[in-house]
């Protein structure tokens, strides 16, 4: 059975880092695209980043990008989600996803397996 879980997240003031882990088990994705998403109360879930199944390319939103950055460890069946200058509209709950593919797309509906995610807090 497929298992992706989310850990590191928690209570950061602004400006202040979190990294976040997401382990997968039950199979091995060396060869998906993987990506992060989040979501806050109302709304729909939102795409964060992604990177690519050698983790040669990675993709982020907008909001994100200069700030978060997106790693990957294929032996450990391992992604990460470096957070640094966080501000508080980061808050939200982050999940880590698999797309059983290797082409990117930003579409949550296309990513086939999640974790149960992990609140991510930023006080101003």
């Amino acid at each position: 059975q497929v298992q992706l879980v989310e850990s590191g997240g928690g209570l950061v003031q602004a400006g202040g880092s979190l990294r976040l882990s997401c382990a997968a088990s039950g199979a091995t994705f060396s060869m998906y695209v993987m990506g992060w998403f989040r979501q806050t109360p109302g709304k729909e879930r939102e795409f964060v980043g992604g990177i690519s199944w050698r983790g040669d390319m990675t993709y982020y939103a907008d909001s994100v990008r200069g700030r978060f950055s997106i790693s990957r460890e294929n032996a450990k069946n391992t992604m990460y989600l470096q957070m640094n200058s966080l501000k508080p509209e980061d808050t939200a709950v982050y999940y880590c996803a698999v797309r059983n593919s290797m082409v990117f797309t930003r579409s949550p509906a296309s990513y086939a397996y999640w974790g149960q995610g992990t609140q991510v807090t930023v006080s101003s």
